[in-house]
C-alpha cells in the first residue's frame, strides 16, 4: 500500500527545473537540473523524479548555492540560498522539459 502523503511531500521537494546555458550543456550527457527544498535528501529526490518523470535515475548529485549579495541604491542584501540538484538518467531515459516546442 502506498502511502500519498508521503508520496505527496516528496512530490512538494522538486520546486522546477533550472534551464541555464551550462544546465542545458548537460542535457546532452543525459543530465538534468532542478531546485530543491533545502531539506530534501538524494534519496527522496531520486524516487521524486522517478515517479514524476517516469525514468530511471541513475545518480544524484546535490549542493547547497551560497547566498549573493544584491544591491538597491545605497543599500545591500542578499538573495536566499537554495539547493540544487543534478540527475543522472539511464542512457535510454529522457525528460521532455519542452512539450510543445
Amino acid at each position: 500500500m502506498v502511502n500519498h502523503k508521503y508520496l505527496r511531500s516528496q512530490i512538494d521537494c522538486i520546486k522546477y527545473p533550472i534551464v541555464t546555458e551550462k544546465s542545458a550543456g548537460l542535457f546532452e550527457k543525459n543530465q538534468y537540473t532542478f531546485l530543491v527544498d533545502r531539506q530534501t535528501d538524494k534519496y527522496t529526490i531520486k524516487t521524486a523524479i522517478e515517479y514524476l518523470f517516469n525514468v530511471k535515475v541513475i545518480k544524484v548529485n546535490t549542493c547547497l548555492m551560497p547566498k549573493k549579495k544584491k544591491r538597491l541604491g545605497k543599500y545591500f542584501g542578499y538573495l536566499p540560498t537554495y539547493k540544487k540538484a543534478i540527475v543522472k538518467l539511464a542512457p535510454d531515459n529522457t525528460i521532455n522539459l519542452f512539450p510543445d516546442v
